[in-house]
């Protein structure tokens, strides 16, 4: 056993695999150690907040000041002239100011902001601009004149009279310190329903892993039992599983997935049932796999010895003949972990995953992405970690599998 161990980790690829899926494995488990944060609480009050720290804008304007000799105009310039603005007052000044394109420089935005004021005129009815263009420009002249005003920030209070009196001046030059203010920090920003993604990116994880090992526990077990069953005993025996497994293996089983699914109803499709229900439907592969290789085991020379001294058929089955497909079994379970996982994510982009009120699974974050637009509006954290969290569990999964087939496989060893 000891010297089988050794051998599947000298595997390269087992071991590559191994490592990827115990770091997700425990940073599902150490996170929320740190963080006991309820990872379907809704933090922020809108849609896919981008990734960031936030601070609190009324204590910023409360605490105290600090004067730094930094550009004023540079940050408020940098805001306003992003990459797509930067292009159209380049266009702009190609082609209805007749500026050269070898003067204009749209990395510099000092010169660029000096070239359009010295060319733009916002009385002045462009030729070659439609409506909607001539106001969109004539809005970007106002955000550009207002982030180089110097007049500053005025904050009024109430006075006893509920008049409206200036308290307070904030300057271009004023800055706080931002331990002093309340921050929060959303790594990989927030959903559609204002939760903090990385939280329950690690929540969903945790929950659609234990849909795969539930569902790859049953289905193995139930194909192992029944390809044992049907390669050594045979005849009808044999004939009546092999039957229903064809009958399972002709109707996809991602279509009676579906039914089962359906027909639970929602209430009742928490994490468990949906781990029950998929491996109800994922053993048949499994059964005919374990029945091709105890038929080649069932005439070897030690399994006849036993049957000649008596043994009982369970004895025979589980002492003589599983040892020998032991590894082969193991393999067949991380594939069909690894199968779990995905026909979770299936079902939940299609609404029939588990309750979405108790908890995240990877493919309900899908879902909820989808339908909320998120790769349309650019809100790229919202799925792009699932997908590559998805991706590399089942990645790891199958190159552990290849590993152990390298191993086990005398065909395939170097």
């Amino acid at each position: 056993m000891k010297n089988t161990i050794k051998q599947v980790f000298h595997s390269g690829k087992f071991l590559f695999g191994f490592c990827i899926f115990m770091a997700i494995l425990l940073t599902v488990i150490i996170y929320p150690i740190f963080v006991t944060a309820d990872p379907l609480q809704m933090i922020g009050q809108g849609n896919f907040f981008k990734p960031g720290t936030y601070v609190s804008i009324e204590e910023s304007a409360l605490s105290k000041s600090y004067t730094l000799q930094i550009p004023k105009q540079f940050s408020k310039l940098e805001a306003v002239l992003d990459i797509d603005t930067r292009s159209d007052i380049q266009q702009f000044l190609i082609n209805q100011a007749g500026v050269a394109e070898s003067e204009i420089d749209v990395t510099d935005a000092d010169s660029l902001v000096e070239l359009w004021k010295a060319n733009y005129d916002p009385n002045t009815k462009y030729s070659g601009l439609t409506t909607a263009k001539r106001k969109a420009l004539k809005r970007l002249d106002g955000q550009i004149t207002a982030a180089l005003k110097d007049s500053g920030v005025i904050i009024a209070e109430k006075d006893e009279e509920g008049n409206l009196a200036q308290s307070k001046v904030i300057k271009d030059t004023d800055y706080v310190n931002i331990n002093d203010v309340s921050k929060k920090t959303f790594v990989l920003g927030t959903d559609n329903f204002g939760r903090d993604v990385l939280t329950e990116l690690i929540a969903a994880t945790k929950s659609s892993l234990k849909i795969g090992l539930l569902a790859g526990i049953i289905a193995t077990a139930i194909g192992l039992l029944l390809g044992l069953l049907a390669g050594y005993m045979g005849g009808l025996a044999d004939n009546i599983i092999i039957f229903v497994t064809n009958l399972f293996t002709v109707i996809p089983s991602f279509v009676i997935l579906i039914l089962i699914s359906y027909s639970v109803g929602d209430k009742a499709r928490g994490i468990a049932m949906v781990g029950i229900i998929i491996g109800l439907t994922s053993w048949p592969w499994t059964t005919r796999s374990v029945r091709s290789q105890v038929i080649s085991l069932r005439n070897r020379d030690h399994v006849n010895l036993s049957k000649l001294s008596g043994h009982s058929m369970f004895r025979i089955i589980f002492t003589d003949i599983l040892p020998y497909i032991a590894s082969y079994v193991v393999m067949a379970m991380i594939l069909q972990i690894s199968s779990g996982i995905l026909a979770e994510a299936q079902l939940s982009m299609i609404g029939l995953g588990p309750a979405t009120t108790k908890t995240a699974t990877l493919g309900l974050m899908m879902q909820w992405a989808m339908q909320y637009s998120a790769h349309l509006n650019g809100s790229w954290w919202a799925y792009f970690p699932v997908v590559i969290l998805i991706a590399l569990i089942s990645f790891s999964l199958n190159l552990m599998n290849t590993g152990m087939d390298q191993v086990f496989n005398p065909q395939l060893r170097d």
